[in-house]
């Protein structure tokens, strides 16, 4: 048994101690090789072969750092994931100090579009539903990740907004979840089965401003 085929988190991720200088060199192409992969043929159809051809490095190297196919794949998308929320901005410090929440909302609706729409993260996307009955704990993890850096940090930016009676919204992170639901996930929905399905900058700012103003229509103070 390689070393570490048994070092899991609590959320049944692998735990892949990171190495210095060379050999970290040697991890990073073999991840992104195997990024390449598998967001071009999924879990199943992804070749070892293809990943050692890609990273330039040998498939005993490969092996020797993750152990196992199921191994490096759980490793890639888990380290991936968190570098897709990373890129958003801290909701509750921009939505505490904004002078007007309507703007703010459009505006923060629209930055996690515009990332979570990227052609990468789609695929990442649609690579983690398609493999989640096989790996449930990506599923979880992304849920994990979602909730720590973006829907907890949003949920107490309303809970504030709230107490300070700029919204009414007793459910804070209900609320959180519908409007996402109508902005992000508008354009969202039907790029996750149909790839080809594009939104241009004028109309997806005209769906962020139309699911912002049926979410104020709810949760503004006397709506």
């Amino acid at each position: 048994m390689a070393a570490g085929t048994e070092d899991v988190d609590a959320y049944g991720m692998p735990v892949v101690p990171a190495p210095a200088g060379a050999v970290s060199r040697k991890r990073r192409a073999i991840i992104d090789a195997a990024l390449t992969e598998f967001l071009a043929q999924g879990y199943s159809a992804a070749s070892m072969d293809a990943v050692t051809a890609r990273s330039g490095v040998s498939k005993a190297t490969v092996y020797k750092h993750f152990g196992s196919k199921e191994r490096l794949f759980l490793a890639v998308v888990g380290g991936v994931l968190p570098r897709v929320y990373a890129d958003l901005e801290p909701a509750r410090s921009t939505l505490a100090a904004a002078p007007d929440l309507r703007s703010a909302l459009v505006r923060l609706a629209t930055d996690r579009a515009r990332i979570l729409l990227r052609p990468d993260v789609m695929a990442l996307r649609r690579l983690v539903i398609g493999e989640t009955d096989r790996f449930p704990q990506l599923g979880r993890l992304w849920s994990r990740i979602g909730h720590a850096m973006d829907d907890g940090p949003l949920t107490e930016a309303f809970a504030e907004l709230a107490a300070r009676g700029e919204l009414d919204a007793p459910d804070p992170a209900l609320a959180v979840r519908q409007l996402l639901a109508a902005t992000v996930g508008v354009p969202q929905l039907p790029r996750t089965f149909s790839p080809e399905e594009t939104i241009d900058e004028a109309e997806l700012e005209r769906v962020i401003g139309s699911g912002v103003d049926l979410f104020l229509a709810r949760y503004a103070p006397g709506a």
